[in-house]
């Protein structure tokens, strides 16, 4: 078999999104006659945790591990965080109103650790994986970001020996929605666009989960890149208890921070709840993942709290047995001026549990194709209340004739990891072909 040495910060037993992607593309790429090699750190600080995930890695791929520094302990001492506490990814808040010290420590970041916390890890790494290369070659290079260390590590050893590289962008660098509240320094801003342009022009190979992100790296000189969105796994939904909840449940899965909060969608449910009879009685909200602090206070506004039932964080495949039962999926999408590209991992898993979808976001985005092209719900704006309440109003009056609410059959295999797998490594066999 062909090898190709993936270096990826995330990888289980982290948990969350950021695993995933890479996760279920090493899970398949032996059927497409590439062996992968994973290179990871040893010791990550993990946003979660989720052990379940280790029986997905095949047996006997190679996983490379090396001790990491992150400055995090030091960040949690000057927050005032207990060791054990866990670090939000995302600008995503528990408190109300963010101590002084977090706004320092986040201009600290933006512009003492660039790209990332994980830049101490950079120059050990290539110093490693050269020596590693040596003995155990490798017929190509995937690294994965953010964080985008990962690029700068492969950048690293693509300098010195040469091997065909691809860059895989789950989210963009200086396009990515919270770039802004980095409190950057004009210096630190010109260093993140160096870095940038350095991994845009040596990758052999971008590749993306959007169209719109793709046509963003074309803009940043990019000449060849390619969109591989992420996508749903056939065998997670094997054996899936598919029992549908006796209650009107609005179910939304992973993070959600400020940004993705829909205060217009609350307020819209809350007018629903006044004036569709039966509604009160039948609603239950489910929140299964961080939230931040912002979505409970716009609950408790708009007199919702007393519906909701949240798990900050479950295992995926529960996370999939409970998001089975819902008689409809959220997916606000980020009120950000990036969010046209913003294609949220677990629109793939919505269409695999055969759910109607209710996105909330603009009508054009990436998103609302694939909503769509699946003929799976509803796009509606970010501001359009009225349409929201007519979107839940028609739902409930179905959910209320059979208890569930049925979706037109569709074609989603496309984004089946298998179909996605195959087509991230021919892009691999051209490369090396290329080379």
């Amino acid at each position: 078999m062909k090898k190709v040495l993936v270096i990826t910060y995330y990888w289980p037993p982290s948990g969350g999104g950021g695993v995933q992607r890479w996760l279920k593309f090493v899970k398949y790429f032996r059927d497409q006659g590439w062996e992968p090699v994973v290179y990871t750190p040893l010791n990550p600080e993990m946003p979660s945790e989720d052990f379940s995930l280790l029986s997905e890695i095949p047996v006997g791929i190679e996983v490379v591990k090396t001790k990491i520094w992150e400055p995090y302990l030091l960040y949690k001492r000057f927050i005032g965080k207990k060791r054990t506490q866990r670090i939000n990814t995302g600008f995503l808040s528990d408190s109300k109103k963010p101590k002084a010290t977090e706004n320092i420590a986040v201009w600290l970041r933006g512009n003492f650790f660039i790209p990332d916390a994980r830049k101490f890890w950079i120059k050990p790494s290539v110093k490693f994986l050269k020596s590693y290369l040596k003995d155990h070659p490798v017929d190509a290079i995937v690294s994965t970001g953010p964080p985008h260390s990962m690029h700068m590590i492969a950048l690293g050893i693509k300098s010195s020996l040469n091997i065909p590289w691809i860059a895989d962008f789950r989210d963009p660098w200086t396009n990515i929605d919270f770039y802004h509240k980095l409190k950057l320094t004009r210096r630190a801003d010109r260093i993140h666009h160096q870095l940038e342009k350095q991994v845009i022009d040596y990758a052999d190979i971008i590749t993306t989960v959007s169209w719109s992100w793709a046509d963003d790296f074309k803009q940043l000189g990019a000449k060849n890149v390619q969109v591989i969105t992420n996508g749903f796994d056939p065998t997670d939904y094997n054996n899936l208890d598919k029992a549908v909840s006796s209650k009107f449940e609005l179910c939304h899965i992973g993070s959600m921070n400020k940004d993705r909060n829909p205060a217009k969608f609350w307020e819209a449910l809350s007018i629903v709840c006044e004036k569709v009879e039966g509604v009160k009685q039948d609603l239950h909200i489910v929140l299964l993942g961080s939230t931040d602090h912002q979505v409970f206070d716009d609950l408790q506004r708009f007199g919702l709290m007393d519906y909701v039932e949240h798990f900050p964080y479950i295992p995926h495949k529960a996370v999939l047995e409970r998001a089975s039962k819902a008689s409809v999926l959220l997916l606000p999408l980020n009120d950000t001026p990036n969010v046209s590209g913003i294609i949220p991992g677990k629109i793939f898993e919505y269409l695999a549990l055969q759910k109607p979808i209710l996105c909330i976001g603009p009508e054009t985005g990436d998103s609302a194709r694939i909503i769509r092209d699946t003929k799976r719900g509803h796009v509606v704006g970010f501001s359009s209340v009225a349409e929201m309440v007519e979107v839940l109003s028609v739902y409930y009056h179905e959910y209320t004739l059979n208890q569930t609410i049925a979706v037109e059959e569709s074609v989603y295999d496309n984004y089946s990891r298998k179909v996605l797998t195959e087509k991230f490594a021919s892009i691999l066999n051209s490369l090396i072909l290329r080379a």
